[in-house]
């Protein structure tokens, strides 16, 4: 039992070895332009989603969805996340799609997780992706009104589409 345990113990050792050099020596694509591989699929994901879950605190969202909140959450994403998540004149960000992975196209598939999961997001960012930490660069009551305005873009009232419509032409 003692061999069958030492060799079992030996074979993670060498695997784990095995793929820390694979890493440390290069042989992962680092190239923003290479197609994701089954393991990024697999587990990139997956593992970004599970971290939220677990890093996130499940607050209760205190900016109402007024008409003014929204168009003040409108504004700051069109400052700030427009350029990468897509607005309402240009629903796919040519510049999204460039990082890697490519940025979430909010106008073809508005955000549906938690808002304390995507407040979380906006606030602390994500590594490795492109998605800056905007704590440094917003305040919490900013972060929680484009927090709202991304709960519902997808169903904004006409005045605010209007006010952003107007907004996006701006910027254009």
């Amino acid at each position: 039992m003692f061999r069958f345990l030492s060799g079992f113990m030996a074979a993670v050792v060498i695997v784990l070895l095995g793929g820390f050099l694979w890493l440390r020596l290069g042989f992962v694509d680092a190239r923003a332009d290479a197609p994701r591989n089954a393991l990024e699929r697999a587990v990139a994901m997956p593992a970004l989603d599970a971290s939220v879950r677990r890093h996130a605190s499940q607050v209760q969202n205190p900016v109402a969805a007024t008409d003014d909140n929204l168009v003040a959450g409108m504004k700051i994403y069109e400052n700030n996340c427009a350029g990468c998540h897509g607005d309402i004149h240009q629903p796919h960000s040519a510049f999204g799609d460039s990082l890697y992975p490519g940025a979430p196209q909010f106008m073809e598939d508005a955000p549906d997780m938690p808002e304390y999961q995507n407040f979380y997001i906006i606030e602390h960012g994500i590594r490795l992706s492109g998605m800056p930490a905007m704590r440094s660069s917003l305040k919490e009551e900013e972060i929680w009104q484009v927090t709202t305005f991304l709960s519902h873009m997808d169903k904004l009232p006409p005045q605010v589409t209007e006010q952003w419509k107007a907004v996006a032409d701006a910027s254009h």
